[in-house]
C-alpha cells in the first residue's frame, strides 16, 4: 500500500494570559491537494489493516476558547475525503486509539452524548442537545444501544469521580431517551438502564437511591409491547424491600428513603404482575420480603400526608391485592400471618383488624372467601395458642366476614361453623382446666376463654347474617345437633369437662344459635321451626339451669317474631298504650295456621312447665310475656286466642294451686304475666266486653292488689306478702265471664274449649332434662311396688301385650287418677324426707329381687309367641334360621 503524503506541521500556539483573546487568524494558504488514492483491494479474512500513523492533534489548549469554526483549519479535499472515510471506518471502535484524542474524530452519538453536559453541572441539562440527541435516537434507532452504554459509562465515571451533578443529568438523559423511544425499541436501552439504576442502588448516598427509585417508577410506567426474557427484577425486589426497612437517623430522610422503596415496590408490581413472561411476583420467595415491607410502614406510621409511608403503603398494598388472581390470594396472605404471628400483633387487635380490612376490601370480591378459609385454617394452626391470640384472630375473622357479606362464605360454609364450634369446646377444656397445652404448663384464666367464646359467638352471628335463608336454617340445624343433650349426647368436651364442662356447651351454643336467630327473618315457620329443630329446643326448657332456660324462651321469641314487633313488647306492663305501639299485624297464612295445628300444643306445653320452675327469675317471666305477645301478634285467629285465653286461666290456677312449691315471688310472677299478657290480647281484636272484664280486674288489682300487677313484682324494690299468698276471687279472672264476653262474636265457635280446663301433655321429655330429685327416683319404686300392681302376682301369665294396650299406654289419664298418682307419690317423698338413711336403704336393698322378678317376666312377654286365634297354646316355634319358604318368597 503506497504511503501517504505528509501534512505540514501546524505552528504552535503560545498560551495566552487570563482575560486576553487572540486576534483574528489571517487567512491561511490553502493546503496542497493531495492526490487521489487508488482503490483498496479488500482483505482476506483475519488480516487487519495496519494502523494509520499518527495525526497531529487538532485542538487548541484547554484555556483557549475559540469558535469551533476557528478551531479546525481548513483541509484541502483530498484529506478531508480521507478523513471522512477514516471516521466511518473508526465510528465503532472504542474510545482508544487516534478517535479518542481527537473529539472531531469521535463518533456522533459520542458527540451528542458529550454536548448535552454543561460545563457546570448546575446549569442542568442542556437541553437544546439533548433535543438532537433525541432526533438522532429516533432517526437511527440501532444506534440506542450505543447510545445507552455510551450514557451508562459516562454516569459510571462521574460516579466514581462523585460528581454527582452529572450522574443526575446522565440520569434525566437515559429518562428522556426512554419516554421517547418508541415501544418496539426501548429494548435496546433497558439493559443499560437496569444495569445503570443498580449501580445508585449500590452507593451509599440515599439522594441516589431515591433518585433510582423515580427513575425505576417512570420506566415501570412505560407499556411495552414486545416482551422481554431475559430481564431480572430479583435485585430491585430485595433492594426496595430493604429501603421499607431504612434506619437512618434523620427521621425525614427516613421516611423519604422509605417512601421510594415502596413507590419502588409497587414499580416492580406494575411491571411484572401482567406479564407472564417476567418474573412470577407472587412467588413465595417474593411475597416473602414484599409484604413484611409494607406491613412495617403501615403498621409503625400514621397517616400525616399524602407523602407519609402508612399512605404510600396503604396505597400499593391495596394495588398488589386488587391485581392478585385466584391462585395467588393464598400466596399474598400467608405472609400477612406470618408477620403478624412472630411480632405478636394479633393481641392488640387493632392493627390485624386494620390489615384484613384493607385486604377484603382490595381483593376481587369472588376471592373473598379464600381469605376466610386462611383465617380458620390459622385458627386452628393457633389452637394451642394464648387467649388472647386466638381472640384476636377470631375477632378478624368476624370483621371480615362482615365485609365479604356476598351470600357465602365459600364452599364450605358448615365446616366454618364447626371450626368455630371446635374452638368453643376446646376454650371450655381450657377454662375448666386452667391450661391451654396437654403438657399443663401454659396457664390460662377465665376471664381471657370467657373473653374468647364471646368473641367466637359474635363471629357466628357475623357469618350467619352474610348467608342466604335457607343456609341459615341449615346452620341452625348443624349448631343443635352440637349441642350436648343429657343421656343422648353427653360427651362433646374433653372427658374431664364432666357435667359441667357440656352445661357451659350447652349455654354457649344456645347463644350462638341466639345469635343466628336473631337476624333470621322467614315468611314460613314451618321453615323457620321444622319438627327436627323445634322438638330439641323445647326441650331445653324442662332443664334446671335457668340461663338455658332463658336463651331457649329468646331464641323462640326471635324467630316467631318476623315483623320484629318484640322490640316494642320488651316492657311487661298492664299500663302501656297497645295503640302507641304500632305493632306490625298480618294475616295468619295458610303455612301459619299449619304450623298452629302442628306445633301449638307443644309450645303451650314448655310454656306451662316453664312458669312452674321455682328458679325462674324475673328475666324468665319478662320473655314468657314477650313470646306469648308475639305468638298473639303474629299467629292471631280466633282459635289461637282461645287457645291462649286457656293457658292464661291454667296458669292462674297454677299460680294458686298450693300443691306446687312455688315462693311468693313465683307465683306473683305468674300472675302478672297473665295480667300483662291479658291486657295486650284484649286489645287486638276481641269484642269490647273481655277488654272491660280484664280492665276491671286490673284496677282492683291497682288498688288493694298491686303485687299481682307487673310494675310491681318486676321492679328493684318490691313488696311481696309475708307467707302464703292468698288472691282474692274479685282479683282473679273469671272463665264464665270470659265465655260469655266472647259468645255471639266470631269467637264463639271455639268458646266450647273453655268446657275443657288446659292440661298440659305429658310426654316423655323429662328424661332430656337430667334431673336427679328424690321424687324422680322413689317413682320407679312406686312402680314396682306390689300394692300397686296386685295382679302381677296372681296372674302372671294373663296379661297380654296388644295394640290396645299400647295405645292406652301413651293416651293422657284423667284427672282424677292423675290426682291419685300425684297423691301417692308425694307421700313417698316425705317419707324419704322424714325417715333414717338405714331404713331408707333396707326399703331399697328390698326390691332388688322384685326389680329382678319384674323384669323376667317383661322378658318372657317379649319371647313368648303369640296366641293362636283357635284359644289353643302353639306348639314350639321353629327359629327362623330352620324356617322353609315357598321358592316364590325366595328373592
Amino acid at each position: 500500500m503506497p504511503s501517504l503524503p505528509s501534512m505540514p506541521s501546524l505552528p504552535s500556539m503560545p498560551s495566552l494570559p487570563r482575560g486576553v483573546t487572540m486576534p483574528s487568524l489571517p487567512s491561511m494558504p490553502s493546503l496542497p491537494s493531495m492526490p487521489s488514492l487508488p482503490s483498496m483491494p479488500s482483505l482476506p479474512r483475519g488480516v487487519t489493516m495496519p494502523s494509520l500513523p499518527s495525526m497531529p492533534s487538532l485542538t487548541m489548549h484547554r484555556r483557549l476558547s475559540l469558535p469551533r469554526a476557528a478551531a479546525i483549519f481548513t483541509v484541502p479535499q483530498g484529506p478531508r475525503t480521507l478523513l471522512q472515510d477514516c471516521c466511518s471506518v473508526l465510528d465503532h471502535q472504542g474510545p482508544g486509539g487516534v478517535c479518542g484524542c481527537c473529539w472531531a474524530l469521535r463518533p456522533r452519538y459520542k458527540r451528542l452524548v458529550d454536548n448535552i453536559f454543561p460545563e457546570d453541572p448546575e446549569d442542568g441539562l442542556v437541553k437544546a442537545n439533548m433535543e438532537k440527541l433525541t432526533f438522532f435516537a429516533l432517526s437511527a434507532p440501532e444506534k440506542l444501544d450505543r447510545i445507552a452504554a455510551y450514557l451508562s459509562e459516562r454516569l459510571t465515571r462521574e460516579l466514581n469521580r462523585h460528581r454527582y451533578g452529572y450522574v443526575c443529568i446522565a440520569m434525566e438523559a437515559m429518562e428522556q431517551l426512554l419516554l421517547a423511544c418508541h415501544c418496539q425499541s426501548i429494548n435496546l436501552l433497558v439493559e443499560s438502564f437496569l444495569s445503570t439504576l443498580r449501580l445508585l442502588l449500590e452507593a451509599d448516598r440515599p439522594h441516589l437511591h431515591i433518585l433510582a427509585t423515580s427513575s425505576f417508577v417512570k420506566f415501570a410506567n412505560i407499556e411495552e409491547d414486545t416482551a422481554s426474557y431475559h430481564r431480572s427484577y430479583d435485585f430491585f425486589v430485595s433492594r426496595f424491600s430493604e429501603m421499607c426497612h431504612s434506619q437512618h437517623d434523620d427521621n425525614d430522610t427516613r421516611n423519604k428513603i422509605r417512601v421510594s422503596g415502596i413507590r419502588g415496590l409497587q414499580g416492580v408490581v406494575r411491571k411484572t404482575v401482567d406479564d407472564e413472561l417476567q418474573v412470577n411476583i407472587w412467588e413465595p420467595r417474593h411475597m416473602e420480603q414484599i409484604v413484611p415491607a409494607l406491613l412495617v410502614n403501615l403498621q409503625q406510621h400514621t397517616h400525616t400526608g399524602s407523602g407519609s409511608p402508612a399512605e404510600q403503603t396503604e396505597v400499593c398494598f391495596r394495588e398488589l391485592l386488587g391485581r392478585a388472581a385466584y391462585g395467588n390470594i393464598n400466596n399474598a396472605i400467608r405472609p400477612v400471618l406470618m408477620h403478624l404471628d412472630s411480632h405478636s400483633l394479633w393481641e392488640g387487635r387493632s392493627f390485624a383488624v386494620q390489615c384484613f380490612q384493607i385486604i377484603m376490601y382490595s381483593i376481587q370480591s369472588q376471592h373473598s372467601h379464600l381469605v376466610i378459609q386462611q383465617l380458620l385454617g390459622h385458627l386452628d394452626a393457633n389452637s394451642r395458642s394464648p387467649a388472647s391470640v386466638r381472640a384476636g384472630i377470631v375477632e378478624v375473622l368476624s370483621e371480615a366476614a362482615v365485609i365479604e357479606a356476598t351470600g357465602s362464605v365459600g364452599p364450605t360454609v358448615l365446616e366454618v361453623f364447626n371450626t368455630l364450634l371446635r374452638q368453643l369446646r376446646q376454650s371450655v377444656d381450657y377454662q375448666l382446666t386452667g391450661y391451654y397445652d396437654n403438657a399443663g404448663k401454659r396457664t390460662t384464666t377465665s376471664s381471657e376463654e370467657k373473653t374468647l367464646q364471646d368473641a367466637v359467638i359474635q363471629t357466628i352471628g357475623s357469618f350467619a347474617n352474610t348467608l342466604p335463608v335457607y343456609q341459615r336454617s341449615e346452620v341452625m340445624l348443624f349448631i343443635m345437633g352440637k349441642i350436648p343433650v343429657p343421656g343422648i349426647y353427653p360427651a362433646l368436651g374433653s372427658p374431664n369437662a364432666g357435667f359441667e364442662g357440656s352445661r357451659m356447651i350447652q349455654v354457649m351454643l344456645l347463644k350462638s344459635l341466639l345469635q343466628v336467630s336473631e337476624r333470621y327473618v322467614s315468611s314460613n315457620l314451618l321453615t323457620a321451626l321444622p319438627s327436627s329443630f323445634l322438638e330439641p329446643l323445647l326441650s331445653f326448657t324442662l332443664m334446671e339451669d335457668p340461663e338455658i332456660r332463658l336463651l331457649v324462651l329468646s331464641i323462640l321469641t326471635s324467630l316467631i317474631d318476623r315483623r320484629n314487633n318484640a322490640g316494642r313488647l320488651t316492657c311487661t306492663s298492664v299500663a302501656i298504650d297497645v295503640s302507641a305501639l304500632e305493632l306490625k299485624e298480618d294475616r295468619c297464612s295458610r303455612q301459619d295456621n299449619l304450623f298452629i295445628r302442628k306445633h301449638a300444643q307443644r309450645l303451650y306445653r314448655h310454656v306451662y312447665l316453664t312458669c312452674k320452675e321455682e328458679s325462674s327469675g324475673r328475666g324468665h317471666y319478662q320473655a314468657l310475656f314477650t313470646l306469648l305477645a308475639v305468638v298473639g301478634v303474629e299467629l292471631a285467629n280466633e282459635e289461637v286466642v282461645v287457645d291462649l285465653i286457656r293457658l292464661v286461666l291454667a296458669l292462674q290456677e297454677l299460680a294458686l294451686s298450693n300443691e306446687e312449691r312455688l315462693s311468693v315471688f313465683n307465683r306473683c310472677g305468674v300472675h302478672a304475666v297473665c295480667a300483662a299478657f291479658l291486657h295486650l290480647l284484649s286489645r287486638l281484636g276481641p269484642p269490647p266486653a273481655l277488654q272491660q272484664h280484664v280492665t276491671q280486674v286490673i284496677e282492683g288489682r291497682q288498688s288493694n292488689a298491686t303485687h299481682l300487677l307487673p310494675e310491681e313484682v318486676f321492679s328493684d324494690t318490691h313488696s311481696l306478702p309475708v307467707g302464703e299468698l292468698k288472691v282474692d276471687e274479685a282479683f282473679l279472672f273469671i272463665q264464665s265471664v270470659i265465655n260469655e264476653a266472647l259468645t255471639g262474636s266470631s269467637y264463639s265457635a271455639h268458646t266450647e274449649r273453655f268446657n275443657t280446663p288446659y292440661t298440659p301433655q305429658i310426654t316423655d321429655e323429662d328424661r332430656l332434662s337430667r334431673r336427679k330429685s328424690i321424687g324422680d327416683v322413689v317413682s320407679l319404686q312406686i312402680d314396682m311396688d306390689p300394692q300397686y300392681c296386685p295382679d302381677a302376682e296372681q296372674n302372671p301369665q294373663t296379661e297380654q301385650i296388644t295394640f290396645e294396650t299400647l295405645k292406652s299406654t301413651f293416651e293422657d289419664r284423667g284427672g282424677e287418677e292423675e290426682e291419685e298418682v300425684r297423691r301417692k307419690r308425694m307421700k313417698v317423698v316425705e317419707r324419704f324426707q322424714t325417715a333414717p338413711f338405714e331404713e331408707i336403704a333396707a326399703h331399697c336393698g328390698s326390691r332388688a329381687s322384685l326389680l329382678h322378678a319384674k323384669l323376667d317376666q317383661v322378658f318372657h312377654l317379649i319371647v313368648r309367641p303369640p296366641p293362636s286365634p283357635s284359644g289353643h297354646s302353639p306348639p314350639r316355634s321353629t327359629p327362623l334360621y330352620e324356617m322353609k319358604f315357598p321358592d316364590l318368597c325366595v328373592y
